[in-house]
């Protein structure tokens, strides 16, 4: 599998990213995870537009969703060609509803399923394209999901938004990968089922057993090398920080 980071800024953009969204191949089969603030522009930049096959969305908070809305209108007034072809979209209970409202205006109440074949949620696990998701529920206020990716004997974990998490856990035991959330500053912040910090998302990969841990979902406010070192510290294998356009082969 070959993953590129198309955004990675927790929140909101910052000057340098787009927000959450992650390009997933294999066998020529292109899977988005997720797609928010201002992600659509940077997918340009590693596809083209038409060339997504499936999009998994981990929650409906704008920071990991809103671009769909941008999506929509490039696939659904594709000029003389007509709309494209509906791809899967999977996601939490509401997705459809949540981004017709988000849009606002549309033609109708079944435009964006012309484009977009809206498939719920639910722990388990499925095959998309050539590959096998396992998802879960992880601890964030809205219904949020992780995923765990498998093709060809590899694997890849990415967390969604979450606080500490045993579900987590599980989607990452043993995984080559785990692209893990650590939003928050350790000392600093303390919500309870919202974000991670570093020292939490190096816990979590120590605990999981994974191979390599990659930090993403990190806001514009929290230092980012701070948050390396505490995941270092208390995670033996590599650690990094996610960047815009960075790519791992797992």
């Amino acid at each position: 599998m070959k993953l590129t980071v198309v955004g990675c800024s927790g929140s909101f953009p910052s000057a340098e990213s787009a927000c959450s969204s992650y390009l997933v191949e294999a066998d020529g089969f292109r899977l988005l995870l997720d797609m928010g603030n201002g992600a659509l522009g940077e997918l340009q930049r590693h596809c083209g537009l038409y060339d997504l096959d499936a999009i998994l969305l981990s929650h409906l908070h704008a920071d990991h969703c809103i671009d769909m809305c941008a999506y929509f209108v490039a696939r659904y007034y594709r000029h003389e060609a007509g709309p494209a072809q509906a791809i899967p979209v999977y996601g939490p209970e509401g997705t459809e509803r949540r981004l017709i409202t988000a849009y606002g205006d549309v033609p109708d109440e079944k435009c964006m399923s012309e484009v977009f074949d809206f498939r719920t949620l639910e722990p388990g696990s499925f095959r998309v394209g050539p590959f096998s998701v396992t998802t879960d529920r992880v601890s964030h206020p809205v219904e949020t999901f992780g995923f765990r990716i498998e093709h060809g004997g590899k694997s890849l974990t990415y967390s969604g938004d979450t606080g500490p998490s045993e579900a987590l856990l599980g989607l990452a035991e043993g995984v080559d990968l785990f692209l893990c959330e650590a939003s928050f500053t350790d000392g600093k912040e303390d919500i309870p089922a919202l974000h991670l910090n570093g020292r939490e998302a190096g816990e979590h990969a120590d605990r999981a057993g994974a191979s390599r841990l990659v930090l993403t979902h990190i806001p514009p406010w929290t230092d980012a090398a701070v948050n390396l070192a505490d995941a270092g510290a208390v995670f033996g294998g590599p650690v990094a920080v996610a960047f815009p356009g960075a790519i791992y082969e797992v």
